[in-house]
């Protein structure tokens, strides 16, 4: 443990008397009434970040506190159109090969020295190579150029037109260079665990298992921000308690739908809770069902269909996920509204015809009714997962398809469906994160079925026309052009039933309405909070 702050006994208490001492008040997300100088935030997370820094990991808690303390070159609205932050203007040659970046211009790292371009091009190489995305988000940079402290110049070999979708500080965070290159390996720098930044919280302290705390950077660029005194991140992995928690206000910010979906309507009758939908652009979760092209069974576009005609995406929204999120026809979010194609063709439910499909497929009804048996896996990722599954067993077993349903920890789950190839097809969820080159492609390109690494192509889906037209959108530097060529996309991995896109993930903050700007940018809460603030009475 780092500093001192409140110890474990006193600190459950400590959160929601700060806040109390905040005025209680109207307020929201917006910024209707001045801002309450002062105050202890407490964020809630439902489970322990690994690092405390994105620079080496894009794992789901981590990048709910990195931006607080190292923030991004940019950060965007709720169009994800890019605005400043560390760089304060930005431009891009006409074939897309240049990237100049003017950067802030006094500003401090937590430690008292300069930030400047060399911090900027030493993060960035660094993120390269080290970063699970940032080695293919900057797979065209060939050369940064730092000509004067206060501008990086990004080269590139090829256009990477969602790269200036990808610098907000919880995807490419900026770290000090002089804190870093020094001959110990990135993923083992101590940093990772007690971050030094430019944000407007600086890091002080970490107990394992309990919380993270912050206090107010004073010499914050932005300055008079941030308006909070401090805050506290606290880890509460079981459901029933975040509830109570965020119920009774020992937190006060709540992101990522922190509790049961049975329990949403009763919240939303909580007059002094909040929900809060914006902010999620960098996430943009689905939930989908992912076929083993390895096995022969689904090989045949006919079975892949006749699921298709079985497997409801109503039942799902409506039932499993409560009516929350929304049903989608193919892999994008509707978040991402010019990605987003409303009127891709379905396949209606409809037993019978998925009946007549799996006998011309060659499976017909066995004298026990089975045509054949199945396992299918579910991420163990909340009920929602283990529910679809269950719904999905039953929906088969009317056209006579005997599914097992496999229950397992997640990261046997993720070995079993990447690295041994064991699974006949899952149920899963998957972020488009905020550009379908970056958060879709990975999912259908054929040259990224790489066994052993997660969350790619498991599916082990090939067609040729999808390579192409992936690979073309990702140096397509007309905007008009690369929409077209998503829409394409879209309509051939729906024509080949690729899989089954089922619902959007509710995507739900979770806030006392004495807290406002906790929700001004398209990162949401994995912003740098700097605006958050209590509100008056």
């Amino acid at each position: 443990m780092t500093g001192s702050g409140p110890d474990r006994r006193g600190f459950l208490g400590l959160s929601a008397a700060a806040a109390g001492a905040a005025l209680i008040g109207g307020g929201s997300r917006g910024a209707s009434a001045a801002p309450v100088r002062g105050g202890t935030l407490t964020l809630l997370l439902s489970a322990e970040p690994p690092s405390l820094t994105a620079l080496t990991t894009t794992a789901f808690n981590t990048v709910y506190v990195s931006a607080k303390v190292t923030e991004g070159l940019l950060t965007y609205d709720f169009d994800l159109n890019p605005k400043p932050q560390l760089a304060t203007s930005w431009s891009i040659s006409a074939d897309g090969l240049q990237y100049t970046f003017k950067l802030r211009e006094g500003v401090k790292w937590h430690d008292g020295k300069d930030f400047t371009s060399e911090d900027v091009a030493y993060s960035i190489s660094t993120i390269k190579e080290v970063h699970p995305r940032g080695r293919s988000t900057f797979l065209n940079l060939l050369e940064i150029r730092t000509p004067d402290p206060h501008t990086a110049i990004l080269l590139l070999s090829k256009p990477a037109p969602y790269l200036i979708s990808a610098l907000a500080g919880a995807e490419t965070a900026i770290v000090p260079k002089h804190l870093y290159d020094n001959g110990t390996p990135v993923d083992q720098n101590p940093l990772g665990n007690a971050p030094v930044g430019t944000g407007p919280y600086i890091f002080k302290e970490w107990e394992r298992g309990s919380h993270i705390l912050y206090v107010r950077n004073a010499n914050y660029w932005a300055s008079p921000k941030p308006y909070l005194d401090q805050l506290v991140v606290r880890f509460i992995t079981d459901p029933e308690a975040r509830a109570i928690a965020i119920e009774n206000g020992e937190v006060q910010l709540a992101p990522e739908t922190p509790i049961p979906y049975n329990e949403l309507d009763r919240f939303k009758r909580l007059p002094h809770i909040g929900f809060e939908r914006r902010g999620y652009l960098y996430a943009n979760d689905i939930a989908r069902i992912e076929f083993n092209f390895d096995r022969p069974f689904f090989k045949n576009i006919k079975v892949r269909k006749a699921f298709s005609q079985v497997i409801s995406r109503e039942v799902v929204y409506n039932i499993i996920d409560y009516g929350f999120g929304a049903t989608i026809p193919g892999p994008i979010n509707p978040n991402l509204k010019k990605w987003y194609v409303a009127d891709l063709p379905t396949y209606p439910i409809n037993t019978a015809s998925a009946e007549k499909l799996l006998d011309e497929a060659g499976y017909p009804r066995g004298e026990d009714g089975v045509r054949i048996r199945l396992t299918h896996d579910f991420v163990p990722s909340g009920d929602t997962y283990s529910r679809g599954a269950e719904y999905v067993r039953e929906a088969l077993a009317k056209v006579g398809v005997a599914v097992t349903v496999r229950d397992q920890d997640f990261a046997t789950y993720t070995r079993r469906i990447y690295t041994e190839r064991d699974f006949d097809f899952a149920f899963e969820g998957m972020s488009n994160l905020f550009d379908p080159t970056v958060g879709v492609q990975r999912l259908y390109w054929s040259k990224n079925f790489k066994p052993g690494v997660p969350f790619s192509n498991g599916a082990h889906y090939v067609n040729p026309k999808v390579d192409a037209l992936l690979e073309a959108s990702a140096i397509e530097i007309d905007p008009v052009k690369r929409v077209a060529q998503w829409r394409q996309i879209q309509e051939l991995l729906v024509a080949d039933a690729a899989d089954i896109n089922l619902v959007s993930v509710p995507e739900i903050t979770l806030y006392d309405k004495r807290v406002a700007d906790h929700t001004v940018c398209g990162e949401g809460v994995m912003g740098n909070l700097a605006d958050v603030h209590f509100v008056a009475a």
